[in-house]
């Protein structure tokens, strides 16, 4: 992972992904770029005429006042971490903007969304479309909570499907630096076909060949919700990392999300890396 993005806006929860991204930067030795997303929401088009007259002015001046002071938090926190970050800035279609650069990095670092926090209508989107548009990896840092590490003991969702075997395949970088593998797959009797009689073992197996250890754990989760297990067993292993694959798909300009993936972009307690 040479090449870094984070996504940057006018969150107060942006220094949380500045403070993951530092060591990853580091450890990787990896490129870093800041994106930031400059729209400040969707107009009717029936308001436009009013807007551009009467509006228009002065909110362009509080965006820039606002673009001018996340810029200036960017710029302070990596010149105190001593490293040097590139900005880039876009003020189109976020919504369509952060996915297509996302495709440029090795990985891309955003923010869960906060549901008390006020922010313009097109970056409430930005961290499903990114998900499932962008076809790279993707680190999501929860607004709440501090995270000192991030890989050192990585939980696996693992399901055998395609997104989990992608997902798998991004985080090798991560894997190989763990001190920690645990495959979590739930409800195996439901997954099993033909030959396949232990998911998470066959895995395991996968990656001893790459020389990586990993504990294979199956558990089923009767009542308890997928995404509640999930969270459960990262609590009690530790974990400071789940690895997941995304599940959903783009639709028009409405974003479907899985029921689990939904739920854990709600209710995420450490960084998720998913793809799709």
């Amino acid at each position: 992972m040479k090449d870094l993005l984070v996504h940057v806006n006018v969150s107060e929860h942006c220094r949380a992904r500045f403070e993951v991204a530092a060591p990853l930067v580091r450890s990787f030795d990896a490129h870093l770029t800041g994106l930031y997303t400059s729209a400040v929401g969707d107009v009717p088009f029936f308001m436009e005429e009013e807007i551009s007259s009467r509006v228009e002015p002065a909110r362009r001046a509080w965006w820039l006042q606002m673009r001018d002071k996340a810029k200036a938090e960017f710029d302070g926190f990596w010149r105190e971490a001593g490293i040097a970050a590139d900005w880039l800035e876009i003020d189109e279609d976020v919504g369509a903007m952060v996915p297509y650069h996302a495709r440029y990095a090795d990985l891309t670092i955003i923010g869960q969304i906060d549901p008390e926090e006020l922010l313009p209508r097109p970056e409430y989107e930005v961290p499903e479309r990114v998900v499932l548009e962008s076809g790279r990896p993707v680190l999501i840092v929860p607004y709440a909570g501090t995270f000192a590490t991030v890989g050192q003991r990585i939980l696996v969702a693992w399901n055998g499907s395609a997104p989990s075997a992608r997902a798998v395949n991004d985080a090798m970088p991560f894997l190989r630096r763990a001190k920690q593998v645990t495959i979590l797959t739930l409800d195996a009797d439901r997954l099993r076909t033909g030959k396949d009689t232990r998911p998470s073992a066959h895995l395991a197996a996968h990656l001893a060949r790459h020389g990586l250890k990993a504990e294979a754990r199956e558990l089923v989760t009767d009542d308890v919700g997928v995404d509640e297990m999930i969270l459960s067993q990262a609590a009690d292993q530790g974990a400071d990392l789940i690895v997941m694959g995304a599940y959903g798909h783009p639709r028009a300009r409405e974003i479907i999300l899985g029921g689990a993936t939904r739920a854990l972009f709600q209710h995420m307690t450490v960084p998720i890396l998913m793809s799709h």
